[in-house]
Order: C-alpha cells, then structure tokens, then sequence
C-alpha cells in the first residue's frame, strides 16, 4: 500500500508544519483565512485484482486539476493505492484524513468503499462515490455519503430495459437467457438485483438458471460446461476484466457461441485489458451502462487532456472510469467553493446541494436526493466494434447500429 511518495511529509516537515500552525493560530483572523484549494484523497485498486480499472479511474484522476483549474475550481488530490484490498482501503482512508484530505472519492469496488464510508462517517468527512453499486451505501444512513453512480437495482432494470430495445432495433429474439456472475460483493448484489426485477420487468424470455463463479479461479471451465448444458441464446453477464476473459477464451473452447453476451450493467467487457488478451474475440460484446456525452464541452476538455496526459491510453475505452472519476472530484470542488469552507459538515451541506448540468456522463444535471443518490445518470447501449466501444443505441446518440446476433468466434479478423 502507498500514497504518491511527494506527499510524504518528512519529520522535518512534520515540526515545520507545527511551527506554521501555531505562528497562524497566534495572527490575526484577516490572516487566517480560509484556503482557496480542497485537498482531495482519490482511493483506488491501482494493484492487484482490480488494478485494470482502479489505473483507468486514476488517469481521469491524474488530468482532473488541470481541467477543473480551467473551469475555475482549485483542488489538490492525495492519489491512494488500496491494492484491491478492503482492509487496506479502510486503513488508508484513516491515514489520509490524518494527512489532510478534506474529501474523499473512490474507490470502485463496492466492499472496499463500503469500508470507506464507515471511516468518513466517524470522521465527518464527505465520501463521493464514482463506481460502487451496492445498495447499502445509500441505505444505511449515512450523512457524509454521496454517490454520482447507479445502484445495482438502477443498473440492473436500466440494463434489462435496454435488452428489450435492442431486441426491437434488431429483430433479434431471445429463447431464453442465463445469468452469469462473480460471488464477490459486486457480483452478489447484481445477483440479488436480478433475482428481483427480471420477473418485474416482462422480458420476452425465460431466464432459466443463474450460474456464480469465483474470479479468482484459474479458469472458467467448469461455468461455461454448465452454461453449455442450458444452451442459452443470450448469455447476462456480471464481470470484472480478469474473469470476462476467462470467460470467453472457456466458450471458445468449447465452442459455444450464443447470439449475444451482454452485460445488464457491469465493468469487464469494456477494459483494454480485454481488449489486449482477447484481440477479435473481444468484439461484439454489449454492456447497457452509462458513457461519456461527446458533445458535452466539460467531456471535450477531458478527453483532451487525458490524451495529452495518456498518449498511449484510449479515452474512448477509459471514458466510464475516468469519467465518473473525474466528476467525483468536480462534485468536491464545486462543492467547496460554494461552501466557502472545508468544515465537514459544512461541506457536506453543499455536497447535497449539488446541482452541475455540464458534465461528463449521459445524464442529467448531477444532483442528490436525501439519501445520497443521483437519481439523473442515464445508460446507453454500447458495443465493442473494432475493440473500440461504440454507442449503438439509443438512436439520438448511437455512432452505429447494433449487430446481432454476434458473427461466429472462428473467422474473425
């Protein structure tokens, strides 16, 4: 585990600092004002299992300073690797309170930002999710709590909707369907969400078995042997990038080839790491989840700076993590220089007040209801062409239409 090594401070910065605080202390209060810079911790899983995404949230993190600076807001962000570790993510989140960080965005995963939460909510500082799903962040009771993300019901009923519509746009008809998942946290709640509303929302097809894996098993063979079994045509898939892979490099295998695999809402499908391992085979993969509006002017200024930033990254494929990482941060930023202050409960007050209508993600303005939750994000259909994800519906702001059923696994090119 380790914070950015500039932001160590030395135990002669230690004592200089003391110093500082009692010289400030002692002046008068026109000297003591209040600092114009919120000092951001951004926690991610930059190593270990979900290293893939954790790094593609810290490139939108990295670029965010600049383009937030030009947008008139001023932060300073403390980058914290929690090693895809929940313990790790609670103890750092401590240490970085201690050192300073007014806020707190992260982390991804939503075991470790659970964890997160319990420490913000001791401290009174505010945590602004940018990826976790699971329900209980935001009912549980928390004050110092806000998510700009989609809980695993929104995803889930979103993503189950979006099948339909595309099922319209193509004339493609589904027998009946499987649901594939992690049995981590994640992956569990998806299950749980799925479980609820499937029956709910009316699918012109029977979902006939749910199948769980561990994602860290070596390979998938045992899954897909079942999943064979059923011979779904269409095959829901909740996945990270390590196990997505997995998973279709077993169907190949086993040349089982459904008419789509479609994620109703999860990461996995859409990382460059997929892309790499996989080559043609990763193409023609569908995830219904929300992506960054190209016309928007703040998404604009992103991407370019993330390419100046990260010549040799896509933000075509970074987009999802480093978006909704880049508005966390905004949402820090917009807040406290409303506020005024980075008192805790102050902050978080505006924190709740939140109302930003130009931004990255789909959507519209980014603003809370009194749980903590943005109720405004919107997913679209989008589809790996070229391994390149491609909006391919809703029409309005599709760059190509949708192919099903997915061209057999031999003979791509």
């Amino acid at each position: 585990m380790h914070f950015d090594d500039r932001r160590r401070p030395s135990r002669r910065d230690v004592l200089a600092g003391a110093a500082a605080g009692a010289t400030v202390l002692a002046a008068p209060a026109i000297v003591r004002a209040q600092a114009k810079t919120i000092k951001v911790a951004v926690v991610l899983p930059r190593s270990g299992l979900f290293a893939a995404a954790g790094q593609s949230c810290h490139r939108g993190a990295v670029v965010a300073p600049k383009v937030l600076s030009d947008l008139g807001y001023a932060v300073e962000l403390i980058n914290v690797d929690f090693e895809s570790n929940v313990d790790v993510a609670r103890t750092q989140t401590e240490r970085a309170i201690a050192e300073g960080a007014q806020a707190v965005v992260g982390a991804f995963e939503s075991g470790a930002t659970l964890a997160m939460a319990q420490v913000c909510e001791q401290r009174k500082v505010p945590l602004i999710i940018n990826i976790a799903s699971v329900p209980q962040l935001t009912e549980q009771g928390y004050q110092y709590l806000a998510r700009n993300f989609l809980t695993n019901a929104q995803l889930v009923g979103n993503g189950l909707k979006l099948v339909k519509d595309l099922m319209v746009a193509t004339n493609v008809q589904f027998k009946n369907a499987v649901f594939v998942h992690a049995n981590d946290t994640f992956g569990t709640a998806q299950r749980a969400a799925m479980d609820k509303l499937f029956p709910a929302a009316e699918m012109p097809f029977p979902l006939i078995e749910s199948i769980a894996y561990d994602p860290k098993a070596q390979d998938l063979a045992v899954e897909v042997t079942k999943i064979r079994a059923v011979a779904p045509e269409l095959v829901l898939v909740t996945t990270r990038s390590s196990d997505a892979i997995k998973l279709v490099r077993d169907m190949v295998r086993q040349r089982f080839e459904p008419k789509a695999i479609i994620s109703p809402g999860s990461p996995g499908l859409y990382d460059e790491e997929f892309y790499q391992a996989l080559g043609p085979l990763a193409d023609f993969h569908i995830f219904n989840l929300p992506w960054a509006n190209t016309k928007s002017p703040v998404t604009q200024a992103l991407a370019a700076a993330y390419r100046s930033a990260h010549p040799s990254n896509r933000f075509e494929v970074d987009c999802f993590n480093a978006g909704f990482t880049f508005e966390a941060i905004m949402i820090a930023a917009d807040a406290f220089k409303r506020a005024g202050t980075a008192d805790g409960p102050t902050l978080m007050k505006a924190v709740k007040e939140t109302k930003i209508t130009e931004h990255v993600m789909t959507g519209g303005p980014i603003a809370f209801d009194e749980k903590g939750q943005n109720n405004n994000i919107q997913a679209s259909v989008v589809q790996n062409r070229k391994r390149t994800p491609t909006v391919v519906l809703p029409p309005d702001v599709a760059d190509a239409a949708p192919v099903l059923p997915m061209p057999p696994w031999q003979g791509r090119s």
